[in-house]
């Protein structure tokens, strides 16, 4: 198993705050915006972009809601075990709001058309958006695109992308992880 870096912890710490000012330029004090950050592992990037938006750019009043999929997935009845699901918080309506859907990873698709529907019990947003830190551009099932990226990457579907935080980690890292590497 190979592992390559494709993110440091300051190449990260830069990307989030280019993200943060996009969101900023697209939505400008967050009125009438909030942000959802699906559950697990895109709550992370959520409430790093929040602490962000709120410490450095003095951005007031920001919501944030953490959203569970697990029962919304077309593929959560196939495992051999069942499920754990995390707790959704979203303590907010959505109707008429803007609505930023977060997640770390972009990969087939189907997390993000998970989150559609899950959200529907939320209200009727004006309009949803994607953020993702890494998009992985060629494995996509469903014709869903970000409109905000960290990062682009090429993997083909044996290697998988593995994000590290600090919260969870020793430091913000990302990896490409090959199962099946070549000697060098």
């Amino acid at each position: 198993m190979s592992r390559k870096t494709l993110l440091t912890s300051k190449e990260i710490e830069i990307i989030l705050h280019r993200l943060a000012c996009q969101l900023i330029e697209n939505h400008n004090d967050f009125s009438n915006t909030v942000l959802i950050g699906l559950q697990p592992r895109g709550t992370f990037l959520a409430e790093r972009l929040k602490k962000i938006l709120v410490e450095d750019y003095n951005i007031q009043n920001l919501k944030l809601g953490l959203l569970d999929i697990t029962f919304y997935r077309d593929d959560f009845r196939r495992n051999d075990e069942p499920l754990e699901a995390t707790p959704t918080k979203i303590d907010f309506l959505i109707e008429n709001k803007k609505v930023v859907i977060i997640d770390d990873v972009l990969y087939s698709g189907r997390s993000v058309r998970s989150a559609l529907t899950a959200l529907q019990a939320f209200g009727r947003p004006i309009s949803i958006e994607l953020l993702v830190l890494i998009d992985r551009r060629f494995s996509r099932h469903l014709p869903i695109q970000p409109n905000y990226r960290g990062r682009q990457v090429d993997a083909i579907n044996e290697e998988k992308v593995l994000v590290n935080w600090k919260d969870t980690h020793s430091k913000d890292e990302i990896y490409l992880v090959s199962k099946n590497s070549k000697k060098e």
